[in-house]
């Protein structure tokens, strides 16, 4: 399949209209129109539904985007592996928001994929060219691409007297709590009351895995934080535990970078295995 007649594809169906997908290919509006009429013939199905103003996409179109979104960024990273040199491609991004070390290292591996040549530069906190963050901290200005979910789950330690009674709950008590989290307003409701108040508070994730690690209490944490982790275990609760997205923070003009464009496009069309 012509990878020519996938970008044509994709820029018709992202745009909705003949005369901006045109312009955006820097191509004439009937040989744009040829392109798509010609991708239509080989599969053998209508793709899009012509309007007065624009089109429309139809069910094969939907059908197709995803595989022609991946096709289409693969063809770009392996042509880009041959036909630019061998000078290495610099990009920084910042780290935050308690992202466990498995998720770190699975995006790098992934990243380094997308671009052999890349030298990245990771620092921690809110710096670089984009930042791998939690949703929750993508600031109003910035577009967010998702790279992975992952649930909450009750943290314990090992000899939590919680790990041998299955049936048993937390109580008010036992709780470590990170008032100053994005997560904190979302499992208040868990927490429940209690004179005494929680086992103790943690200025971040991380720390409140380090007091469950230590025995002091019990917090729900993401899975990926308590997986791995000596002296914690994770317990199910009868209730639906919240989830965090995990992703790529950037401002649009930051995509003018050619090797975080390059990331964007990738990570689009393919899934982190973390």
């Amino acid at each position: 399949m012509d990878i020519r007649h996938l970008k044509a594809f994709l820029a018709v169906f992202e745009e909705r209209n003949i005369t901006a997908a045109a312009q955006r290919l820097c191509i004439s509006q009937p040989t744009l129109s040829v392109t798509v009429r010609q991708l239509e013939e080989e599969l053998g199905a209508q793709l899009f539904l012509r309007q007065p103003r624009g089109v429309e996409v139809s069910a094969a179109a939907r059908v197709l985007y995803p595989q022609a979104r991946r096709m289409v960024a693969e063809a770009e990273v392996m042509s880009r592996l041959f036909r630019e040199d061998h000078t290495r491609v610099a990009l920084e991004l910042g780290v935050e928001g308690d992202i466990a070390d498995s998720q770190i290292a699975a995006f790098v591996r992934m990243a380094h994929q997308a671009l052999p040549n890349l030298l990245l530069t990771l620092q921690q906190g809110c710096v670089g060219d984009a930042r791998l963050a939690v949703e929750e901290l993508c600031c109003e200005d910035e577009l967010f691409l998702p790279l992975w979910e992952e649930p909450y789950v009750l943290a314990v330690s090992v000899d939590h007297p919680l790990v041998a009674d299955a049936s048993a709950q937390p109580r008010a008590e036992d709780w470590i709590t990170c008032p100053q989290h994005a997560s904190h307003q979302r499992l208040m409701a868990l927490y429940g009351r209690s004179s005494q108040g929680p086992a103790g508070h943690a200025g971040s994730l991380q720390q409140a895995l380090n007091m469950v690690a230590a025995g002091i209490g019990v917090a729900m944490l993401p899975a990926s934080l308590v997986q791995g982790r000596a002296g914690v275990v994770s317990r199910a609760l009868p209730l639906p535990a919240p989830s965090r997205r995990i992703g790529l923070c950037y401002a649009a003009q930051a995509l003018e970078s050619a090797a975080l464009r390059t990331l964007h496009e990738y990570f689009q069309a393919h899934r982190l295995q973390v």
